[in-house]
């Protein structure tokens, strides 16, 4: 286990400072909760769901007609 701690370690030093930087970000909005209710409206009110439901059923009749028993 060592060796790959040691790997890692290495790789990570070997990372140009903005990409550290990135990595390291701070957040803006910790509201994690009203970030899922706001997607989730949205993703209500623009009609995806229904595309979601009828592809959900169509691959399930497809991959039943083209399976084999």
């Amino acid at each position: 286990m060592s060796h790959y701690s040691d790997l890692i370690s290495q790789l990570y030093w070997q990372l140009p400072v903005n990409l550290t930087a990135l990595l390291a970000q701070t957040i803006t909005d910790p509201d994690l909760m009203g970030q899922v209710e706001k997607s989730w409206r949205h993703f209500i009110q623009t009609g995806q769901v229904w595309a979601l439901l009828i592809g959900l059923v169509i691959g399930y009749m497809i991959r039943n007609l083209t399976s084999y028993g």
